[in-house]
């Protein structure tokens, strides 16, 4: 071996070929990651080990944009009268610095406040509705097959097989060329517009749908984005009476838009068989029924939302019962350390201290912003822990137990935190 350093063609060269695949396996990784079909399938043991690898990844890109600097003053000098190429280029710088930088911020979620993941969370999927189907499409345009330059036989409707024998012969005798019709579009024009037009009617009605929910509209009337709950549908009768505080929206109304992720599908409840119990290391088991869940005394809080995907949702209106209160009515022994919590899907799980579970904020909440909770959104009644990320905040909670030893909730178990505190 020589020794010498490879050409500065043959450094750029690598360094696409390395970004490209990079790049490739970011959008495979991270649209599995978002894409809320296949969410159920990956959250078993699949979903923390692709996330570590998307974050390696990430990192990986921002590594060989490193690399990249050193040269780029002399890749821009040499393609100054390339205007096409300088385009492309600053619009991949955009897309790769864009995407890395607000990726370290949804990766180092808890050293930045709560606005800065919030607008991270929309930058990196604005970067990505724009960029991926711009990557695809500039791949594929260039892939070899469709540079080969056209070879066609130019025939009008009119002409005979006769006279277009005579002409190609008049021609190949002639000193003036014969001028031949030009098409309005060639074969790659064909093939570039038709892939535009399929990337923007796959991307468009989903990039409009994130455009509405992610700056603060909905497809529904309600605060932060929550569908209605209508009597046609909601078998939880009656509707929660909300107190005074809770219709006026002391809040103001929650600002933001919630984002609905589930690992199961979505359970059904109805009120002839619905029921909270508080059971385990207690004086008095206690269970209720729906009317009389209803009856017991509420509350009325306005507290920020936080997920640890990066999305948050502010000032809202919670109305419930205080988990402290229930906690005191049941009697807790004092052998019981934590407190675990149960969903109405089956599988669901989640824990709290003793200490923890006594802190003021922390309720049973059967309505938002003065309005019945959505099943979607984890109603008719779920735990809300504002002072932590939302895996904590169980939604279809339908079950307390009191314990004296440590469990691992759901998500615990799968790579997150116990400590679930979120920082301000």
């Amino acid at each position: 071996m020589s020794g010498r350093k490879p050409g500065f063609g043959r450094q750029l060269a690598d360094l696409h070929r390395w970004n490209g695949w990079i790049v490739l396996i970011l959008t495979i990784t991270g649209l599995l990651l978002a894409w809320d079909d296949v969410r159920g399938w990956l959250e078993g043991h699949f979903r923390n080990p692709l996330k570590q690898v998307h974050i390696i990844l990430g990192v990986l890109s921002g590594v060989l944009i490193l690399l990249y600097i050193p040269l780029m003053k002399r890749h821009l000098k040499q393609i100054r009268q390339r205007p096409k190429q300088k385009g492309n280029l600053s619009f991949v710088m955009v897309l790769l610095v864009g995407w890395l930088l607000s990726g370290i911020v949804l990766w180092q979620i808890r050293q930045f406040p709560p606005e800065w993941a919030n607008g991270a969370l929309i930058v990196h999927d604005l970067l990505t509705y724009f960029g991926v189907p711009y990557i695809i499409y500039h791949s594929v345009t260039r892939l070899r097959w469709m540079k080969k330059p056209e070879r066609r036989a130019i025939r009008t409707s009119d002409d005979s097989p006769v006279q277009a024998e005579v002409e190609a012969g008049i021609a190949a005798h002639s000193s003036i060329p014969r001028e031949e019709p030009t098409p309005w579009i060639n074969r790659r024009q064909f093939l570039k517009w038709s892939l535009g037009a399929a990337l923007t009617v796959a991307v468009a009605p989903s990039f409009f749908r994130w455009l509405a929910t992610s700056t603060g509209g909905s497809y529904s009337d309600l605060p932060g984005g929550m569908k209605e709950v209508t009597d046609a549908t909601n078998k939880m009768l009656p509707n929660p009476i909300p107190l005074p505080d809770s219709v006026s929206v002391i809040g103001g109304g929650a600002q933001g838009h919630f984002r609905v992720y589930t690992v199961t599908p979505l359970p059904k409840f109805e009120s002839s068989t619905w029921s909270f119990t508080i059971n385990g290391l207690v004086d008095k088991p206690m269970t209720w029924n729906w009317e009389q869940f209803l009856a017991l005394a509420r509350k009325v809080q306005v507290s920020d939302f936080h997920c640890v995907t990066g999305w948050s949702v502010y000032k809202n209106t919670w109305e419930g019962i205080p988990l402290s209160a229930l906690l005191q009515q049941a009697g807790v022994k004092s052998t019981a350390k934590n407190v675990k919590f149960y969903s109405g899907d089956g599988v669901y799980t989640d824990t709290l201290t003793l200490e923890q579970a006594n802190m003021d904020d922390i309720m049973v909440a059967v309505l938002h912003d003065g309005k019945p909770i959505h099943r979607d959104y984890g109603g008719p009644a779920r735990l809300i822990v504002p002072k932590m990320y939302a895996y904590k905040s169980v939604k279809w909670l339908n079950g307390i137990e009191l314990i004296d030893e440590e469990h691992i909730g759901y998500w615990e178990k799968r790579g997150y935190d116990n400590d679930a505190w979120v920082e301000t």
